[in-house]
C-alpha cells in the first residue's frame, strides 16, 4: 500500500509536535516540582561568618536533620519537625555534635567529638533517648574514631571508622548493636586511605550501601556493597586516575540507582547516574564551570530517580540544580538570600519522594542558613 507523502509529512509533524509537547510538559513538571522556599535558622545559631544552620537531610515526612554552629563556634545537632518545631541535642561529653543521618521515623544518627577530639557515634530515638557506640577497632587518638553516616527504617546504621593507623574502614551496625566492618577491594592501607560510605542517602531500605574508597595512590573509586556483603567497584569512564581524582558515589535509592560526581584528569567535577544494571549516564549542568574544582556535584537521588545537587560556576559561586527522571531535564535554582561571591551560594543536600529539597545557603556575609524547597 502506498502512503501519501503529505500524510507521511503530516504524521512526522504531529509526532514532532507531540514530542515537543511532552518535553515542555516534562520541563513544567520538573520546574514545578518544587517552587516554594522556606528558609530557617535554628534558635541559638550564630550570626557570624561560617556560623549558622546547615541542614543536611529531609525524610519522607518532611523532617530535617543537620547541625548548627553557635556564636562560640561550637556545633550542635538539630531536628526540625514538619511543623517547623526545632529539637536541639548534644550527647553527654560532646565538644561538637554533627547530625547527618535520619530515617522516616525521625531516628537520628551522627557523631560527636569528645574533649580529646576523638569522634564517637550516637543514635537518638524519636523520644530523645541516646545510645553511644564505637566499632571495636575504632582508634582512640585525636582525629580518629567513628563517623556514622546513614540510617534506614530498620535501624541499620552505615558509616566508617578510623583505626589507630589512621586508615578508614566501612561498618554496618544492626538495630541490635552488632557490628560488621568491611573494606572495598583495592582500598589503600595508608593514613587517609581506605573505605568511606557516604552521608544521609548512601544506605537504602534493603541494606545496599554506596560510597568511595581511596587506593594506595590516593585515587578515588566508587563502591557498591550488597546486603550479603559482596562489594563491586564503580568507576566512570573519563574519571581521572591521579591523586584526588576519580569516582565518588554519594547516594543510592530504592532501585539501586547510584548518583554522585566524578572528577576528571583536569580536576573538574561531572555528574553521573548508574542504574541497577550497571549502565552509567554522565551529565553536566550547562552553566557549570570548567576549571579545576568547578563543575557539577550531584548529592542525592530520590526513589523516583530525581537527582539534586549543586554546581560551581566559573566565578566559584554555588547554585542548586534538579535533574528530572526519565528525561534528564535539568532545572537550576538559587535560594532567596544566597550570596553571589566565591564559595557562597546554594547547597541542596537531599530530596524526598514528595519533591521537597533540603539544604543550606551561604549569604553575602558568609553566614549559613537552612532551606526547604517544595
Amino acid at each position: 500500500m502506498q502512503v501519501n507523502p503529505q500524510l507521511r509529512k503530516k504524521s512526522r509533524t504531529l509526532l514532532t509536535f507531540a514530542a515537543m509537547t511532552l518535553l515542555v510538559l516534562l520541563a513544567i513538571t520538573v520546574q514545578g516540582y518544587a517552587q516554594k522556599y522556606t528558609t530557617f535558622n535554628v534558635p541559638g545559631a550564630g550570626a557570624g561568618a561560617q556560623q549558622g544552620t546547615m541542614s543536611i537531610g529531609v525524610n519522607a515526612r518532611g523532617s530535617i536533620v543537620g547541625q548548627y554552629m553557635d556564636a562560640k563556634n561550637v556545633y550542635h545537632g538539630f531536628l526540625r519537625k514538619p511543623n517547623g518545631k526545632f529539637i536541639t541535642f548534644d550527647p553527654a561529653g560532646s565538644t561538637g555534635t554533627w547530625a547527618y543521618a535520619l530515617n522516616n521515623t525521625d531516628v537520628v544518627a551522627g557523631w560527636y567529638a569528645d574533649a580529646g577530639n576523638v569522634c564517637h557515634g550516637y543514635v537518638r530515638d524519636a523520644n530523645g533517648a541516646m545510645a553511644i557506640f564505637d566499632p571495636p577497632d575504632a582508634g582512640k587518638s585525636a582525629g580518629q574514631g567513628t563517623w556514622p553516616a546513614d540510617i534506614n527504617d530498620l535501624g541499620t546504621i552505615a558509616g566508617y571508622y578510623v583505626d589507630q593507623s589512621d586508615v578508614l574502614h566501612g561498618f554496618v551496625r544492626d538495630a541490635s548493636g552488632n557490628f560488621t566492618s568491611f573494606d572495598a577491594p583495592g582500598a589503600g592501607r595508608g593514613p587517609g586511605q581506605g573505605t568511606e560510605p557516604m552521608y544521609f542517602s548512601a544506605l537504602n531500605p534493603m541494606g545496599w550501601i554506596t560510597g568511595l574508597y581511596v587506593d594506595a595512590n590516593n585515587a578515588v573509586h566508587g563502591f557498591l556493597r550488597a546486603p550479603d556483603g559482596l562489594i563491586k567497584s564503580v568507576d566512570v569512564l573519563g574519571a581521572g586516575t591521579g591523586a584526588g581524582q576519580g569516582t565518588e558515589p554519594y547516594s543510592i535509592n530504592q532501585w539501586q540507582e547510584i548518583t554522585g560526581p566524578y572528577i576528571d584528569g583536569n580536576g573538574v567535577y561531572h555528574g553521573f547516574v548508574r542504574n541497577s544494571d550497571g549502565l552509567i549516564t554522565t551529565f553536566d549542568v550547562a552553566r557549570a564551570g570548567t576549571g579545576a574544582g568547578q563543575g557539577t556535584i550531584p548529592e542525592t537521588n530520590s526513589r523516583h530517580g530525581v537527582i539534586t545537587g549543586n554546581y560551581i560556576d566559573s566565578n566559584w559561586v554555588n547554585h542548586g540544580f534538579l535533574r528530572g527522571s526519565p528525561a534528564g531535564i535539568i532545572t537550576t535554582f538559587d535560594a532567596p538570600g544566597a550570596g553571589t561571591r566565591p564559595s557562597q551560594g546554594t547547597f541542596p543536600m537531599s530530596n524526598n519522594r514528595k519533591g521537597q529539597i533540603a539544604g543550606y545557603f551561604i549569604d553575602a556575609s558568609g553566614v549559613y542558613h537552612g532551606f526547604i524547597r517544595q
